[in-house]
């Protein structure tokens, strides 16, 4: 079954406007309630938090109508972490979670991302089953039968315990000078507290959340304030976490930042040489490099690719047994301690090899060379699709025959936009921006 609404991660768009609306968000409620109360009865349970966007407001309290309407209970977390909410679903028994957030998006953006029991995300076909009750429209409960909400005043203190116990045991981080982003948004009081209560000399940045300010110009997407905070204070590495700290970017002693890839190179290094690797193998989408892939067969290890979205990453994890995965983006996901992307907690364990190691971060982040890749986007008029067409395709085959065994072409439409991402990676930077320019010229000319 198709999904109108339902992106790569839940429902997303600009706060106030169709399908973002306090109207749309009422029904997506109910319809999750009804999805989730399926039995009748009154002992259904759902977990909410949100970020600093001034629009949660909004949204938080028009699916607390919707989800009640439909008799489920509801719990309000208030600002925490999208992995808080992961970890917290199952912790109180909850049917589901949801988080309410646009991640790395400007503050004018919301969305609702949606956790089903066990707090993974929700499956394609569960989304697409909530859209079939948001269209066919739900019976509201009887008087007697309408849920209640309470606010829970400590789940990112609950959150924090879980992550500090990751934390090998009685490691502290006393000595490491770390400079924290957190972009004005969801972990702006948890991640330094907890990095503080860790032993850390915390350097806070981005944690003046106003409801307008989540993503300007701090967090994962903008590392340059905390780049110059991390040279500035002669910090030791810089955390960089996005609006709902389910991604983050590190920085070096020097500020230059390392991404997703490098992160998941280093700890799937140290994992597979301490046996905690499992599964042989890292799972990755197909936007990582090709540098990590040939860094992880050096090392006997396998990189299993998945489309883009960390919720498909964490299902091959799933299917296959892996406890490591990620995006190049900073959605590192590891399943031995969290359901989902867990930004503050990846930089934990980076701050654990710091520790360990005694080596400095411009080490420990730089695992592999990576191979240039460029990546552009070509606009196409609706109800195209350019990438049927035969001129594309002739293309793409004769793109993947000048690359062959010097890089990689990938070619993917854009989920919320009408756009084909072209992403190609090559040794050669020449033929690297010959095979670009020719794809984006061929799809612009299909797509228009």
């Amino acid at each position: 079954m198709s999904r109108k609404f339902f992106g790569t991660d839940g429902v997303r768009g600009l706060a106030n406007t169709h399908p973002m609306t306090a109207e749309m968000a009422l029904r997506l409620g109910a319809a999750a309630g009804r999805y989730f109360r399926n039995d009748g009865s009154n002992g259904h349970r759902v977990v909410i938090g949100k970020d600093t966007r001034l629009s949660g407001y909004l949204f938080e309290n028009a699916l607390t109508a919707g989800l009640t309407s439909t008799g489920m209970n509801v719990f309000l977390l208030g600002p925490v972490p999208t992995p808080a909410v992961g970890m917290l679903t199952p912790s109180l028994r909850a049917d589901l979670g949801i988080m309410i957030s646009a991640s790395h998006n400007p503050a004018h953006d919301n969305g609702i991302k949606f956790f089903g029991p066990d707090g993974f995300k929700l499956s394609d076909a569960a989304e697409a089953e909530i859209e079939r009750l948001l269209d066919a429209g739900v019976e509201p409960v009887q008087a007697g039968n309408i849920g209640r909400a309470k606010r829970i005043d400590d789940g990112r203190f609950r959150y924090g315990e879980r992550v500090k116990s990751t934390l090998p045991g009685g490691m502290r981080l006393t000595g490491l000078k770390v400079v924290v982003d957190c972009a004005n948004g969801a972990a702006y009081r948890a991640a330094p507290d907890i990095l503080w209560e860790l032993g850390a000399n915390v350097i806070p940045v981005g944690v003046n959340p106003n409801g307008y300010n989540i993503n300007d110009g701090v967090g994962s997407t903008a590392p340059r304030t905390a780049a110059e905070t991390v040279v500035a204070h002669n910090a030791d590495v810089g955390l960089c976490l996005d609006g709902d700290a389910d991604r983050v970017v590190v920085l070096d002693q020097n500020g230059k930042a390392a991404d997703g890839d490098q992160v998941m190179a280093l700890l799937a290094g140290r994992w597979a040489e301490t046996g905690r690797l499992t599964g042989g193998a890292l799972v990755a989408t197909v936007m990582s490099n090709l540098g990590l892939e040939r860094f992880l067969a050096g090392r006997g290890l396998g990189l299993e690719r998945t489309k883009v979205g960390d919720r498909y990453v964490v299902e091959r994890m799933r299917a296959g047994g892996f406890n490591l995965g990620g995006e190049q983006s900073g959605h590192i996901v590891m399943s031995d301690y969290a359901t989902t992307g867990d930004g503050l907690l990846a930089g934990i364990q980076v701050l654990a090899a710091l520790v360990e190691t005694g080596r400095p971060a411009s080490e420990l982040l730089h695992q592999f060379d990576p191979v240039p890749q460029m990546l552009k986007n070509v606009g196409f008029t609706a109800g195209t699709a350019p990438l049927e067409a035969e001129a594309v395709k002739r293309a793409s085959r004769a793109a993947e025959a000048q690359l062959n065994g010097k890089g990689r072409l990938l070619l993917r439409p854009s989920g919320t936009e009408p756009l084909i991402r072209v992403m190609v990676e090559c040794e050669d930077e020449a033929l690297l921006a010959r095979v670009v320019d020719d794809m984006v010229d061929t799809i612009a000319a299909a797509g228009a």
